[in-house]
């Protein structure tokens, strides 16, 4: 998908934040619609059908909170990429904003460059339709989920099936934050009762393999596939 189709629903209750994150987006090329508030923030996605949506916490009307887990019930946003940017970077409130719906969660203050490198990330999940789902491509590395095969650097690495699914799943959504209970259902499902530290274990071995800076873990949540 082009920029210029790419559409991003900023909310934030202040102007500044509203004008100079607008102004670093539309710079990069593109569509962005601004409001000051989450009830706002629910019609105009409804309206709109952003691609993305970066919300504040702490709004009139109706907080971040309610608005995305408002905004997550509606079948036509199911794709729609959620982050919160926000000055509220305590563990409860980003685990709030994961339990109702959100992507990923961004904290304040941070310079406009990161912030558009962050979006350019959680955007990228966004494919070109002609490009097959069954082939992952991020920079210089390749996931063929049809062959089972990994490509890091042009070379190959043989991961046993648990860690190639994990990888999988998380890569096939850079940026967004699975919850380590989605990891469980998605990757081990009811094959077997495992516990939280089967999880941590396979991030440890894929980080030696894959490269350590291609995992986050988000404290009390879970992990993302960083680029």
């Amino acid at each position: 998908m082009k920029k210029k189709d790419i559409k991003i629903l900023l909310v934030d209750d202040e102007p500044d934040i509203l004008e100079i994150v607008g102004y670093n987006l539309t710079a990069e090329g593109y569509q962005v619609i601004t409001t000051d508030n989450g009830a706002d923030a629910v019609k105009l996605a409804k309206k709109k059908k952003p691609q993305l949506i970066i919300l504040d916490v702490m709004m009139p009307e109706m907080d971040g909170i309610e608005a995305c887990a408002q905004i997550r019930k509606l079948p036509e946003l199911e794709e729609t990429i959620i982050t919160f940017l926000t000055a509220r970077g305590e563990d409860y409130s980003q685990m709030a904003g994961f339990d109702a719906g959100a992507d990923d969660y961004i904290t304040k203050p941070i310079k406009p460059k990161v912030l558009v490198s962050k979006v350019k990330a959680l955007l990228r999940r966004f494919k070109d339709d002609t490009a097959s789902s069954n082939v992952v491509k991020i920079k210089d590395l390749i996931i063929n989920r049809d062959e089972y095969k990994v490509i890091k650097g042009g070379e190959e690495i043989i991961l046993p099936r648990k860690e190639f699914e994990l990888l999988s799943l998380l890569a096939s959504k850079p940026g967004k934050v699975f919850k380590r209970e989605d990891i469980l259902d998605k990757v081990w499902g009811a094959e077997v009762i495992v516990g939280g530290r089967t999880i941590d274990v396979h991030i440890r071995k894929l980080r030696e393999k894959i490269g350590d800076e291609c995992f986050k873990t988000v404290k009390g949540v879970g992990y993302k596939f960083v680029v």
